[in-house]
């Protein structure tokens, strides 16, 4: 069988794609894995959105990935009850959130609210 010239990789392109490989599945790890545990049953609202929210939606609320969530966002004028199931289920990218409690969910939106009104 012939061979293309070119169409071997050198050992140093090879062993840069494999250093590359393993700092990309380092990174998703860690992303998964931090991303597996729960926040304690007692976090407040800013710190449920600091590990839950602030990387897609910045931290002060001015969006990234994700939209802005702070004052004069969208959603401020939404009831409640919206941003109550945009957490729980999902919305849109945004990932479900369903296995926070009732009360982590009502903290979390007390606090968007707080923020929302310039608190």
């Amino acid at each position: 069988m012939r061979q293309l010239s070119g169409s071997k990789a050198s050992p140093d392109r090879a062993a840069g794609a494999g250093r590359l490989r393993l700092v990309v599945l380092s990174l998703l790890v860690g992303l998964v894995a931090s991303c597996s545990s729960p926040p304690p049953p007692t976090a407040t609202g800013p710190e449920l959105y600091s590990e839950l929210c602030s990387s897609c939606h910045g931290a002060g609320l001015e969006g990234r990935t994700g939209p802005r969530l702070g004052e004069g966002a969208p959603s401020t004028a939404e009831p409640d009850t919206y941003l109550e199931t945009a957490i729980r289920r999902g919305v849109g990218k945004m990932p479900s959130f369903d296995y926070l409690s009732d009360d982590q969910i009502a903290r979390l939106v007390i606090y968007l609210r707080d923020v929302q009104a310039g608190r």
